[in-house]
């Protein structure tokens, strides 16, 4: 399983979600976004849901990093939060799942290391990937045996809120590639070809796109604010 890291070097992985207050929020039009991202030269498609990946698996043949989105009472920790969407996520065999691995309190006070624990014991090959915000968390998930880290949650947490990758030359990047030697997967509002590629060029293991490619309305309302100013 390894090997599909080796797969992911250097390379784009096209993020094709929808939730359900989005237009495109379909399993068949998902499996349609990979399509086209898969034609487009992608070489991976992250997920979110059993029955998008399940769709997106039928119609390509890509590895793909499977997550699902749930609320929680409890926690703000609504990627992959507990060991029951990774049992669900199974169901599909996605080829890496990838959890907030922030440090956040958890749903049910359960500790990161505790899940993370429960998931080598039930499933020894499957590849992790910690979806963190900080530096520190980097530095938590790689002691903890995560198999890759990215980026993805800076700027979404209360103590990153409105932070953006591309800040000092991708700064907050290039303090993680500096302190873990897990690949580092870019990932977070990385909204131009030109700031995917620096994200590759600074050491970046893979690139991670998500609404940029696959998210009309955002894409749509990026030209009117454009033209309107």
């Amino acid at each position: 399983m390894k090997t599909v890291l080796n797969v992911l070097k250097g390379k784009l992985i096209v993020s094709c979600q929808a939730l359900e207050n989005e237009p495109l929020h379909s399993s068949f039009i998902m499996s349609r976004m990979a399509l086209a991202a898969a034609q487009g030269g992608a070489v991976a498609i992250r997920a979110n849901s059993v029955v998008d990946i399940a769709a997106i698996k039928e119609t390509v043949s890509l590895p793909v990093i499977g997550i699902i989105k749930r609320d929680y009472a409890d926690s703000e920790v609504f990627i992959t939060a507990t060991m029951k969407e990774i049992d669900e996520l199974m169901a599909v065999e996605p080829e890496i799942i990838a959890l907030d691995a922030t440090d956040r309190p958890r749903p049910h006070g359960e500790s990161l290391a505790a899940l993370v624990e429960q998931i080598r014991t039930r499933y020894p090959s499957l590849l992790l990937m910690a979806d963190i915000a900080t530096v520190a968390e980097a530095k938590t998930a790689q002691m903890l045996g995560f198999d890759c880290v990215g980026t993805t949650l800076h700027g979404y947490t209360a103590d990153t809120q409105g932070r953006m990758l591309r800040e000092n030359d991708c700064g907050f990047l290039r303090d993680v590639l500096a302190t873990v030697t897990v690949p580092v997967v870019a990932e977070g509002n990385v909204d131009t070809p030109e700031l995917a590629a620096r994200c590759l060029e600074l050491g970046a293991h893979t690139v991670v796109v998500g609404g940029a490619i696959t998210r009309p309305q955002q894409i749509t309302a990026r030209f009117v604010a454009a033209i309107e100013s």
